[in-house]
């Protein structure tokens, strides 16, 4: 293994003229070259994702090229029919976007293998509807979601339209790391982003062509389908005043687009509306972030209207405000946007009489215990997968292909949501959809979305859910992490600011272990979570992030109140940051 020295004398040598500016102007910045060059960006599960600049370890064209050629390798491994399907490509609108989107088709088009490459930004839903759509292999989306304007990312989507299964990960990642960071062939063609603008069907390449407008229209005639009222939205669509944001993002098109065809008005946050990679007017372009809704929330008090509505650049996660019973906005937690739309979706579909009897909904293991209980007072089966959509992805996929349960919705806490079986991947498309028509629904029968919450809460508990994430800074960061989590499974923890623990789960063991001492294995694929099970389906979880160097610590805590749900999870949360801080 090279040295970061030898590495960054390396990739000097190597890069085109016209950058070696960038690494010139670091030679004597040593700790910025070890940063760079210590380690390779990794490839997981989720793709990779870093900051943008030249070095192993970020976002560049080399990156992505090497990358690339590893999946094409992995396709071409599993033949030309798999050659021939080849690979939808999207992109959202941060830097360099299309470059890398660009970049990648070539590479595979010098494999041989099929590149459809989007005309324009795409969200991730629509990317991940393309790749069944469209029958491919494989599918690349170009995005670092909702991450700062510093990055980017790469995700690959696997047949199913899923992310790609840890298997095939495995496969790929070996690949890549055969792969030397140059000299990656491609094929040549026009980089001008002009000439695929709006474009549809035309070929840069005998192996890359241009998709358009025929695969959005297919997108939305497939969501259209999932409205379950729409004598409400007849009644109140019009009525409805809606402000959305799509926080300089890919949302704007498809999002606007769906509200248009459901005939319910809305106002685009004028500042936020157009693709911007500097995301000006935010912190960070994320919906989980109170600031992300502030212009939202100022243009709907403006206004005089409803709801507030906002989606991350690649438009795979939502967040929301409403109107509460004193009048103010609230912004609501992706726990309580998805507990509510789960609600509306079970309700409407025992009220219509299309509830099937195999109904099943798909939460994460961090996700609220709440959701459980709602699916249950419909008589619906709930399940858990680990963290991350693609393990909800893997259920839907499952439940298609053998028909033991009919997939209702899925989501987890992090605002990401899915209604349908179009996606394989969190679509805030969609949920914009079911949100608006859910307020109009419950405009219809005189209550509003806020009292519904708070109906909700009081039939079957009142449940405060907290999430912080614990950062480790410099390069040995990850080291340091990895650190923390192994040092966590050697502590005997038998209560958590005064609650018994029940349970122990390692994930990566594989076990349960009770309070006696009992061991159970549990039927889930290893993953680095620890999760302590509290009295009254209570539970705090850790975990590591897959690609930054973090640990995630989660809360769910139950109450005969709100305040005192509240306090119970305040009061775990502070217990547990001391054993991982």
């Amino acid at each position: 293994m090279n040295t970061y020295s030898e590495n960054y004398e390396y990739w000097l040598k190597n890069v085109a003229a016209e950058e070696k500016a960038e690494l010139t102007a670091i030679a004597k910045d040593e700790k910025e070259i070890a940063e760079r060059f210590t380690l390779p960006l990794a490839f997981g599960t989720a793709g990779m994702r870093g900051t943008i600049g030249l070095g192993t370890f970020r976002m560049n064209k080399y990156t992505v090229a090497r990358a690339t050629a590893g999946l094409a390798d992995y396709i071409s491994e599993v033949g030309e029919e798999a050659k021939a399907r080849g690979v939808i490509i999207s992109y959202d609108t941060r830097r360099m976007s299309f470059e890398f989107a660009l970049e990648a088709a070539r590479v595979l088009a010098a494999k041989k293998i099929n590149a459809y490459l989007f005309e324009d930004v795409r969200p991730v839903p629509i990317c991940s509807f393309a790749v069944g759509y469209l029958h491919t292999f494989s599918g690349i989306m170009i995005t670092a979601s909702h991450n700062p304007k510093e990055y980017n990312g790469y995700k690959v989507y696997g047949e199913d339209g899923a992310q790609l299964s840890p298997e095939a990960t495995a496969k790929v990642v070996s690949y890549i790391e055969k792969k030397d960071y140059f000299g990656t062939p491609k094929v040549s063609v026009p980089e001008d982003r002009a000439l695929v603008l709006g474009k549809d069907g035309i070929k840069l390449d005998e192996y890359i062509t241009v998709v358009g407008k025929s695969v959005d229209e297919a997108y939305f005639s497939r969501i259209e389908k999932l409205s379950l009222s729409p004598e409400a939205v007849a009644k109140e669509g019009s009525n409805l005043k809606i402000v959305y944001t799509p926080l300089h993002g890919s949302g704007y098109k498809p999002v606007t687009e769906i509200l248009k065809r459901m005939h319910i008005p809305f106002n685009v946050v004028p500042e936020q509306a157009l693709p911007d990679s500097e995301f000006p007017t935010v912190k960070m372009p994320n919906p989980e972030m109170p600031d992300a809704l502030t212009l939202g929330i100022a243009l709907a008090e403006k206004l005089g209207s409803d709801v507030v509505i906002g989606t991350d650049p690649d438009a795979d996660r939502m967040g929301v405000a409403i109107r509460s019973d004193k009048g103010d906005f609230v912004l609501l937690t992706g726990n309580q946007t998805g507990v509510l739309l789960m609600d509306y979706i079970l309700r409407r579909h025992k009220e219509n009489g299309t509830l099937p009897k195999n109904a099943a909904t798909v939460k994460t293991i961090v996700t609220t215990s709440l959701a459980a209980k709602v699916a249950a007072s419909y008589g619906v089966k709930c399940f858990d997968v680990l963290t991350g959509f693609k393990f909800i992805g893997e259920k839907i996929d499952l439940f298609e292909r053998t028909g033991c349960n009919t997939f209702m919705f899925g989501y987890e806490e992090s605002y990401g949501y899915l209604a349908g079986t179009h996606a394989k991947d969190k679509d805030a498309v969609v949920s914009t959809m079911l949100f608006a028509e859910m307020v109009c629904y419950y405009k219809s029968v005189g209550i509003s979305l806020y009292a519904r919450l708070q109906e909700i809460y009081e039939a079957l508990g009142y449940y405060a859910e907290k999430t912080i994430s614990v950062y480790f800074k410099g390069l040995s960061g990850m080291t340091i992490m990895a650190e923390k989590t192994k040092a966590l499974r050697g502590v005997d923890i038998s209560s958590i600011a005064g609650y018994p623990v029940l349970a122990v789960t390692d994930f990566l063991s594989g076990e349960k272990t009770d309070r006696s001492g009992k061991k159970e294995k549990i039927d889930f694929p290893k993953s680095d979570v620890m999760y302590y099970s509290l009295e009254g389906g209570d539970w705090v979880a850790i975990r590591p992030s897959g690609t930054e160097p973090k640990l995630k610590l989660y809360v769910s805590a139950s109450g005969k109140s709100r305040e005192e749900a509240e306090q119970k999870a305040e009061a775990l949360l502070n217990e547990m940051k001391g054993y991982v801080e």
